[in-house]
């Protein structure tokens, strides 16, 4: 074994190439914490567990986002579609205005902030949170739903984020 470490600055242009050309779903984190909404699209949500129904997603401490989010106890969680790629890019650039009459977006019955043209999003409740250097770990119970049809063609509305371009799948078969 080679006990020798790697130059940092080495290892983080491997690490940001490796992640550049690793593909991420895209959901949109919407939030309210009592001083008005805030969004933003992240690449890293992950499922824990279907019992009960948890997720998990990293906050960058760059996002201007990042400290309602972590304020509020609820937030909605949309997955991205490719019909919603105009929002991904919107919750994905620093500083845009996401909730104009522009972006139809609305409220749940609760307060909740969300995009109602989102076919699948989750209302979720802010459980625990890792806090690390530069990110903050969310874990978040979902407790509501939206109950869309099925996709007939998922691979055709999927979309993923790879390379700093959007992009929709296609079956390898």
């Amino acid at each position: 074994m080679d006990d020798e470490r790697p130059d940092p600055a080495d290892l983080a242009t491997a690490f940001v190439e490796a992640f550049r050309h690793h593909p991420s779903g895209a959901a949109l984190i919407s939030a309210d914490p009592g001083d008005g909404p805030v969004a933003l699209t992240a690449g890293s949500l992950i499922s824990i567990s279907a019992a009960p129904p948890t997720v998990a997603f990293s906050l960058s401490d760059l996002s201007s986002s990042s400290p309602a989010i972590l304020r509020a106890d609820t937030m909605v969680v949309h997955f991205l579609r490719a019909e919603n790629v105009t929002l991904a890019r919107l919750g994905a650039t620093r500083g845009a205005a996401r909730f104009t009459p522009a972006t139809g977006w609305a409220r749940l019955p609760g307060g909740d902030p969300y995009f109602p043209e989102v076919r699948t999003w989750f209302r979720a409740c802010k459980r625990e949170t890792l806090v690390l250097r530069g990110a903050t770990i969310v874990v978040a119970e979902l407790v509501a739903a939206s109950h869309p049809a099925p996709d007939p063609a998922p691979e055709e509305s999927s979309i993923v984020y790879l390379n700093r371009h959007w992009h929709r799948l296609r079956p390898l078969d």
